[in-house]
């Protein structure tokens, strides 16, 4: 709820502007994706060599998130994707490979049926937008801050926000929970380290 007293709520504040943030930013995604993207997996696939021999999380793209698929194909090493284990908890991740059979996860993403679980030491993380300082806007459930937050705690690990060039904004808006990304890698260049 929103106070009115003197100096708002400055949480309320920040749910508000991240949820319009949100709209603003699924609308640009889908006019990007609508233009293709190009040699985006390629890109990132490049990015990605260093890491060869690293167990990989990448992610299954829906709606008019970008497709890393290639990029996790040609992947040196263990690759995974991430589960849904329940709210407020962070993501568990699952061995994945071309041809592994999937099922719908929570919210429609799909998931392997079976496989072992891994602990990431690079992640492929999807988003609605980024900044020049390495923040990124999610879907607000908060999940691959909690679990970058919680493997970084363990040791290091590199995240990667894969996305179209015009997914970048000014300013994301941002809370202290919220994770930073070490790279992004979009269509067209790559942002950082940050």
């Amino acid at each position: 709820m929103r106070r009115t007293s003197k100096g708002g709520n400055r949480v309320s504040d920040i749910a508000l502007h991240k949820a319009a943030a949100r709209k603003a930013a699924e609308s640009v995604r889908a006019e990007a994706h609508a233009r293709g993207q190009g040699t985006a997996a390629e890109r990132l696939a490049a990015a990605l060599a260093p890491f060869a021999g690293l167990v990989l999380a990448g992610y299954m793209p829906m709606r008019s998130e970008i497709d890393p698929l290639p990029a996790m194909s040609a992947h040196s090493g263990p690759v995974s994707v991430p589960v849904i284990l329940g709210r407020g908890q962070p993501l568990g991740f699952r061995a994945w490979a071309p041809g592994a059979a999937m099922q719908r996860g929570q919210f429609g993403a799909l998931i392997p049926v079976a496989g072992a679980w891994l602990t990431p030491r690079v992640l492929v993380v999807p988003l609605l937008a980024f900044d020049a300082r390495g923040y990124r806007l999610g879907y607000g459930g908060g999940f691959y801050d909690r679990t970058l937050a919680e493997l970084r705690a363990r040791g290091p690990v590199t995240a990667i926000g894969f996305a179209f060039g015009a997914q970048q904004v000014h300013e994301v808006p941002t809370e202290a929970t919220d994770e930073k990304l070490d790279l992004v890698v979009t269509e067209a260049d790559t942002f950082g380290p940050f």
